[in-house]
């Protein structure tokens, strides 16, 4: 964290409603917070170099710049890529997966008011500075970003997470289906999935959870895996599923034939024993009469 001499974390408040910023930022200091206050995007970005923050929040409906459209300023400096950026708004799950799309780290709703919305700063920075035990360990608070996969798939969710190029454990519950991807700034870097690990678990997660219709989703931050099992992109192995599901489909399709229009569900097979069969004989017999002059 940028902290000041005293040890205080710094947080640039960037919102051009006055008085939410104030009690905003009274609430931020009782977290133990140092305060920046500014109601215009494009001139805080002008301090960053001199004065940087541990975090930035900024508001998501600011008339000329706001927390979506400075966020790819941010990411394109050197100097500014990891400052970590929260999205202060008023929607809900869509406006979370709208945050991450934009490249914010984080989104937070300004209805949890100033008291909430310190305390989900606070919670942000440890779990980036420190990271975090299992998913049944981590208090709901912590874990921001939850869902149910019948609303956003999979590979959805997993692409926003590479956009947003952020850090942690994803846990997948589908049916018979447990298990975790880890990401590394935005990269797959490791998953289990029952005996299964690296690309194959990655590969049968996908193939899993593709048309299930339920399930759920977790994602906690700052949890980072010992070692390193995927090797291929998040793309290449999406592909690849989706792949092997078409072929899955297509062999299904030719092991059951359909039945013709009329015709029986079943035929009884006839032995060949060299003999012609009495049906077939009997049509040979009318072909030889219609051909004969």
């Amino acid at each position: 964290m940028s902290t000041t001499g005293a040890g205080q974390p710094k947080v640039l408040l960037i919102d051009s409603n006055v008085y939410f910023s104030k009690r905003l930022g009274d609430a931020l200091k009782k977290e133990g917070f140092e305060v920046l206050t500014s109601s215009q995007a494009a001139y805080s970005l002008t301090m960053l170099e001199w004065n940087t923050p541990a975090v930035i929040l900024c508001a998501t409906n600011l008339r000329e710049m706001s927390a979506y459209e400075i966020a790819p300023l941010l990411r394109a400096d050197a100097k500014t890529a990891n400052i970590p950026l929260i999205a202060v708004g008023n929607g809900g799950d869509q406006a979370l997966m709208e945050a991450f799309r934009h490249g914010c780290d984080d989104y937070v709703d300004r209805r949890r008011g100033p008291e909430g919305i310190a305390a989900h700063v606070r919670a942000f920075l440890i779990s980036r500075q420190e990271g975090f035990q299992p998913t049944q360990m981590v208090p709901s608070s912590i874990t921001t970003l939850t869902g149910d996969l019948s609303r956003l798939d999979l590979p959805g969710v997993i692409q926003m997470l590479n956009q947003a190029r952020q850090t942690g454990a994803l846990n997948i519950n589908s049916g018979d289906t447990d298990g975790v991807i880890y990401f590394d700034a935005g990269e797959l870097s490791h998953a289990e999935c029952g005996t299964l690990f690296g690309d194959e678990a990655v590969i049968h997660i996908l193939k899993s959870c593709e048309g299930a219709g339920k399930g759920i989703y977790k994602f906690v931050y700052g949890v980072s895996a010992a070692h390193r099992t995927v090797l291929r992109s998040s793309t290449d192995l999406m592909l690849d599923a989706m792949r092997e599901l078409d072929e899955d489909a297509r062999d299904e399709s030719a092991e059951v034939p359909a039945p013709l229009d009329g015709a029986p569900a079943h035929i009884d097979a006839v032995p060949c024993t060299g003999v012609p069969h009495p049906a077939s004989a009997q049509v040979m017999s009318d072909k030889s009469e219609l051909e004969r002059p």
